[in-house]
């Protein structure tokens, strides 16, 4: 049976940089926005909160579901978690991340089913459009909320 990584050993392996290690806010920012697909732009944003999602929710989920289906749910418990979060310091219920996540989750399986990939442009490129998926993916919620709720 494979040994399991330890967060300080995955924090490294996606931030390129030791956990709690000068810079490792900017490697993360620059290797997520600079990734050359939208699936490896998430898989380097917040390896801390990605490393308890993976072990937590999206292992027990590869269990009863598709990968595909897997991370579409994963997306939706931490849009959920960020629902919380925001619900507790607002005093107020809220349903906003869960379905936007959930939307990003979609546009993860879906890219990477289709082999997206921008890799080969300059980090600038890559940076714009990672930035465009998440803030497009943002504003249609947005719309939708204006919409229909």
């Amino acid at each position: 049976m494979a040994r399991e990584i330890t967060l300080s050993e995955y924090v490294r392996k996606r931030n390129g940089v030791p956990l709690g290690a000068k810079g490792s806010m900017k490697n993360m920012l620059e290797r997520s926005f600079g990734a050359g697909s939208f699936h490896l732009f998430w898989r380097y944003w917040n390896p801390i909160w990605g490393y308890y999602l993976s072990r937590n929710v999206m292992k027990p989920l590869r269990q009863y579901f598709s990968a595909g289906v897997a991370t579409i749910l994963t997306f939706a418990v931490s849009g959920a978690a960020h629902d919380l979060a925001v619900a507790i310091i607002k005093w107020d219920a809220i349903l906003f991340f869960t379905p936007w996540f959930a939307f990003m989750g979609i546009i993860v399986v879906v890219t990477n089913k289709f082999g997206i990939s921008y890799a080969r442009y300059n980090w600038l490129t890559r940076m714009i459009v990672n930035f465009a998926f998440v803030s497009g993916s943002l504003g249609l919620m947005i719309l939708f909320r204006s919409l229909f709720v």
